[in-house]
């Protein structure tokens, strides 16, 4: 059976962070979407995603194919329910079809001429972008109990406080020195070749992936996941960084998502509180506004290759596009379109040329090459985001 993660409904909702990716490689617990979904059915998947992506993220059809909304986080009941699915056969979750079987993909399916198979448990469901931090506990939950069954951890030096071992889990490789952790409030997970350096608090849950280090002396409370090659330090909270970011300094992020290649100076920090308590409004690209999230703790979203310098502050609840340098001292408004240079004092265009010096630089610091393919994305993306940059 061939198998294709459909972008869906939710993509311009999961804007900033889909402008470089599609839906499903969003990272989320432990792993992303695709890497859920491959472990899940054993097999290879393929992605339907916005036209200026498929050079990267290519979509594979075939005879028979199942489409699945990448939105949906699988769990093993849901996965079964979609391998069983049969010609002209589809799932519905709650009032949406989640996942459909095709013989032409390239065809908008009828599903009033679909058998229908609704799934009754309960999904884990990325519907906006404060969805990643917000339900990051459970997913982290789920995947910890999936990758570690009938598994052993790895030894854990005994220069260690540990708490609840039991709930913490070291794969071949990592190393964990002089450090607490307490995974009383949710697992611990140190992924291959990932670093805990000395003086660590860490309370769980926590997803430290592959080759992530934590810094001397971080505070981090759970639920919070690093994505790999991840670098941080400071103190975070309840945060979502995909891959290859760092935050490697003090400073404090809490409930917040970063995605791919970004950095965030010494002595930065975001809100995640307003001072009068109030519930949070975060800009949705969707609606194109600021919308209700209903959260009371709502931090910082920022955008792949997405940068600050020293002492760089956000208010609550702020949104950062993709490729956007932010350096100048005092609070900036709190939606940074893409492509945007300076800060508090206004801002101006980072040209192309400018950000992919710096993002080849950045990149091939971690072994990874900046090439036409990633250019020709962001090239799109830029143009794309020109309508809300009025500098």
């Amino acid at each position: 059976m061939n198998y294709i993660l459909a972008d869906g409904p939710r993509r311009e909702a999961l804007l900033p962070f889909t402008f470089t990716r599609p839906v499903a490689e969003i990272r989320i617990g432990i792993l992303t979407i695709t890497e859920k979904w491959k472990r899940r059915l054993q097999t290879q998947l393929s992605f339907k995603t916005e036209a200026y992506l498929s050079e990267k993220y290519p979509m594979v059809s075939a005879a028979n194919n199942i489409v699945i909304d990448a939105s949906m986080v699988p769990n093993a009941e849901f996965a079964q329910l979609v391998q069983s699915l049969d010609v002209h056969e589809a799932v519905q979750y709650r009032d949406s079809i989640v996942a459909y079987h095709t013989q032409d993909v390239s065809a908008e399916p009828d599903f009033s001429k679909y058998r229908i198979k609704t799934f009754e448990g309960s999904l884990i469901t990325i519907d906006y972008t404060w969805d990643i931090f917000s339900k990051n506990g459970e997913a982290l939950q789920e995947d910890f109990d999936f990758i570690t069954s009938e598994r052993k951890s790895a030894p854990i030096s005994d220069t260690n406080k540990l708490i609840a071992p039991e709930n913490i889990f070291l794969e071949e490789g990592a190393i964990v020195e002089h450090s607490i952790l307490n995974a009383t409030e949710g697992p611990i997970y140190i992924g291959t070749q990932a670093e805990i350096w000395e003086g660590g608090l860490i309370r769980g849950g926590l997803a430290l992936c592959e080759k992530a280090i934590v810094k001397m002396g971080a505070k981090i409370y759970g639920p919070t996941t690093v994505g790999p090659h991840g670098k941080v330090c400071g103190e975070i909270s309840n945060s979502v960084i995909f891959g290859y970011s760092s935050k490697g300094h003090e400073g404090y992020l809490g409930n917040a998502v970063l995605g791919e290649w970004c950095n965030i100076g010494a002595d930065s920090n975001n809100s995640n509180l307003k001072n009068n308590y109030a519930k949070v409004r975060m800009w949705n690209y969707e609606t194109q506004g600021f919308d209700h999230t209903g959260l009371q703790f709502c931090g910082l979203m920022m955008g792949d290759h997405s940068k600050t310098a020293i002492n760089t502050m956000f208010n609550t609840g702020t949104v950062i596009g993709v490729n956007s340098n932010i350096y100048v001292p005092g609070f900036p408004r709190n939606f940074i379109p893409s492509f945007s240079w300076g800060g508090a004092s206004g801002f101006s265009t980072y040209m192309p040329k400018r950000a992919f010096e710096a993002a080849k630089v950045m990149m091939a610091r971690r072994g990874k090459e900046f090439d036409e393919v990633e250019a020709r994305i962001l090239e799109h993306v830029f143009q794309l985001t020109k309508k809300w940059r009025n500098y």
